[in-house]
């Protein structure tokens, strides 16, 4: 979009959508002490009003503006922000989510404090080793089913696939994920949601794990965790637009696992909490603490036997009760739940099979 300044006889360019938040032109002032303390940007001698989305960082009743100086500079040279279309690109249909209407669930996400607030019900899906994506959706008590048709295709490229909830914003009754990240083999960091994918940025192959476990910064957007060849931990906080910060270092020693895990609040205090499987097959839960430099607390051991799973993911909660699941295949291709108790002394229920055979045709679930 173009806008006409009135006397300048030029075009300039009206640009929206940054990667840290909102722009919208104003009209051109014929000085600046007409404006009442509005921005003002000498740049395109124009006003701005800038419109935050609530970002990660704070709770859900508050705002921070994680409008950086680089963002904000290149739009008004007229450059892209970091999210453009990625050509070409693999496709993405937007599946119906879950609405376990009646649920203990519901009632939690209507009345939880913002700070407190539910893992969000999410589809679950898996992709074949020709990139077609499928998915299933929760039907109640854990159970799952699959939806009609295909819900992408074209993903043979990409690893590290992860649901998130990029505007933290509650629908209808729950909260769900919006679309997904994913890196390209080339390292390229991706994000599809309904409408072209994005680029995000590069760089993303110096990581081995890359998780988004919920909104582990405190805030309301899911965030996003990567950890890279030395074991060192880094936390990305989500932007409220799928573009994310710079990186926090926030641990080290965490290549002792083989597997990491979490989509939200299992210990049932409202903060994303994370497991992880060490190479003897204990568990550890990592308890959220709400703080974007130091999300974790120290570890407690949850059990042992768990090297009897190939992988351990949660898409987020399956039951409809407000709380994250844990959901782990066996090498036999069964596919097995672990419901979360809201305890963090003992966080998960008794395994319950919701797949019997064939899980390991997917290359990746998520």
């Amino acid at each position: 979009m173009w806008l006409e300044p009135e006397g300048r006889g030029r075009r300039l360019p009206v640009m929206y959508g940054l990667a840290a938040g909102w722009v919208e032109t104003g009209e051109i002032p014929p000085n600046r002490a007409e404006f009442g303390g509005r921005p003002y940007c000498p740049v395109l001698d124009m006003d701005l009003e800038i419109y935050v989305a609530k970002t990660s960082g704070l709770n859900r009743t508050g705002v921070l503006a994680r409008v950086t100086v680089a963002a904000l500079t290149a739009a008004l040279v007229g450059t892209t922000t970091a999210a453009v279309a990625a050509e070409p690109g693999p496709t993405f249909k937007p599946a119906q989510q879950a609405n376990l209407a009646g649920s203990a669930g519901a009632a939690s996400a209507t009345s939880a404090a913002a700070a407190a607030a539910p893992a969000a019900l999410n589809n679950l899906y898996g992709v074949h080793s020709n990139g077609d994506v499928v998915g299933y959706t929760p039907v109640g008590g854990g159970s799952i089913q699959r939806i009609a048709g295909l819900s992408g295709t074209g993903w043979v490229n990409y690893k590290h696939m992860n649901q998130a909830d990029t505007d933290g914003r509650l629908e209808g009754d729950w909260y769900h994920s919006d679309g997904w990240y994913a890196i390209t083999t080339g390292g390229r960091l991706h994000y599809a949601a309904d409408g072209p994918v994005r680029d995000l940025g590069g760089g993303w192959n110096i990581y081995n794990k890359v998780v988004s476990a919920g909104n582990t910064g405190g805030g309301a957007p899911d965030d996003v965790l990567a950890r890279d060849y030395s074991g060192v931990l880094w936390h990305y906080l989500g932007n409220g637009n799928a573009s994310l910060t710079q990186r926090y270092r926030v641990g080290s020693g965490w290549n002792a696992y083989t597997q990491i895990a979490g989509k939200g609040d299992v210990t049932g205090d409202g903060r994303a909490d994370v497991v992880a499987r060490d190479r003897n097959g204990v568990l550890w839960l990592y308890k959220g603490t709400g703080n974007y430099r130091a999300p974790f607390a120290t570890r407690t051991r949850v059990g042992s036997g768990w090297n009897t799973y190939n992988l351990l993911f949660s898409p987020g909660d399956l039951t409809g009760d407000g709380r994250a699941d844990l959901v782990a295949r066996d090498g036999a291709g069964a596919l097995w739940l672990y419901k979360g108790k809201g305890s963090a002394s003992s966080p998960y229920t008794t395994r319950m099979k919701i797949g019997t055979s064939g899980w390991n045709g997917f290359r990746m679930m998520f």
